[in-house]
């Protein structure tokens, strides 16, 4: 499906680029890696070799050195395709912290190899199984000490929908060194740390994949008197919680891209079956009551995907996009869900078949209404900080 004739060249250039990589990439091999709950390793590779997921990464670390707007349509055309970012989305809103709040000694020991794939930065150890979305009251510890092993933390706790855990050798880690008591406000306290993961395996971190509805890699990760050097501390420590509020905005406008992109896919799907398929001697897409649901998913896409343009471009102007950000995640996780339905129904039964990879994309879809943030949580955050009415949390 194509986009606004008024994109800019060097982003429809991007756009013609991710596309062609996709085609290698059919459904035949997202239905197979579905069924066998397989990492698609190849598909992260090709990514990476064509220097997509390094779109984020300055160019002097060996990165491309691209706005968040054309990491959003790398993002978009990859789930207009058929295909799954959320194999690898993850190094684009990771690398926002790494970023702007890693040491200079940190980004020269890491970047260049992340954006050769060297090293996979993919896991984001935030969520516990207590918290939740409530950030600010989860329990993972890290104390610092220092003995005969030298200046390093000790990190006991919990982590929970970690995903990709099992294929990441870089971790971007959330925890709390200064109880929640002591800290100085709420918000401080809570530290990030960039942990080796595998050294880090068999070493005081245990993985345990989540079988979930959908091929999604999601863990837990356990924390059992975890040794890491003191290097490994991003930034300032308490000042964690600040740090990935950025990465979060980047993080909700990235997966907003995407959702428009499954979108796209779900209408075009839907397009193409009405026209072919014949029932009673015409084709179902002749019947209003099979071309106006399709009509108005098209219509409520096009309006979500001008907010995750707007928030995308406030980003990249060095503004604050919490507002712009959250608003394009709610308004492209409801459109994209809102095909998604509409796409089943007017496949009817044949959208229940593995073969046509309605039913994988459906059950893809359906998280981004939940994850990263729900939109109860966005909602309450619009009411909040944007119309000013009292918290209700």
């Amino acid at each position: 499906m194509t986009t606004s004739a008024h994109e800019p060249e060097e982003l429809a250039e991007i756009r013609r680029a991710v596309r062609a990589l996709c085609d290698g990439f059919p459904g035949e091999y997202w239905r197979a890696k579905d069924a066998s709950r397989e990492y698609p390793a190849e598909f992260v590779d090709a990514l990476t070799r064509a220097g997509f997921l390094a779109a984020l990464i300055p160019v002097e670390h060996g990165g491309s050195g691209l706005s968040l707007a054309a990491a959003c349509i790398i993002m978009e055309e990859i789930q207009a395709s058929g295909c799954n970012g959320s194999s690898a989305h993850a190094q684009m809103y990771i690398m926002n912290t790494l970023l702007r709040y890693g040491s200079p000694e940190q980004k020269a020991a890491y970047l260049p190899r992340i954006a050769s794939g060297e090293l996979r930065l993919q896991a984001f150890g935030v969520s516990e199984p207590t918290s939740g979305t409530d950030t600010l009251s989860l329990k993972t510890r890290a104390v610092r000490a220092k003995d005969t092993g030298g200046d390093h933390y000790i990190i006991s706790g919990q982590k929970i929908w970690t995903s990709r855990a099992e294929y990441s050798d870089l971790m971007l880690l959330l925890a709390r060194t200064t109880p929640r008591e002591e800290a100085a406000s709420k918000t401080e306290g809570l530290s990030i740390f960039l942990v080796d993961m595998q050294a880090a395996l068999g070493n005081g971190m245990t993985v345990k994949p989540i079988r979930t509805m959908m091929n999604h890699s999601s863990c837990e990760v356990f924390f059992d008197d975890l040794r890491i050097p003191a290097s490994a501390l991003v930034g300032e420590e308490g000042k964690g919680f600040r740090y990935i509020l950025s990465g979060m905005n980047a993080e909700r406008i990235l997966i907003a891209a995407e959702c428009i992109g499954d979108a796209k896919w779900f209408i075009e799907k839907a397009t193409g079956y009405a026209k072919d398929r014949s029932v009673f001697a015409r084709p179902i897409g002749q019947n209003q009551g099979v071309q106006f649901p399709i009509a108005r998913c098209y219509a409520q896409m096009r309006a979500a995907e001008l907010m995750v343009h707007h928030a995308a471009r406030v980003y990249d102007e060095g503004g604050n996009p919490g507002e712009e950000a959250n608003m394009a995640k709610l308004l492209a996780s409801e459109a994209s869900w809102a095909a998604a339905d509409m796409c089943v129904q007017t496949f009817g039964g044949f959208g229940f078949a593995e073969e046509y990879d309605v039913e994988r994309k459906f059950r893809e879809a359906r998280l981004y209404t939940v994850a990263p943030i729900s939109t109860n949580l966005i909602l309450s955050y619009l009411a909040e900080h944007v119309l000013g009415l009292p918290r209700s949390y």
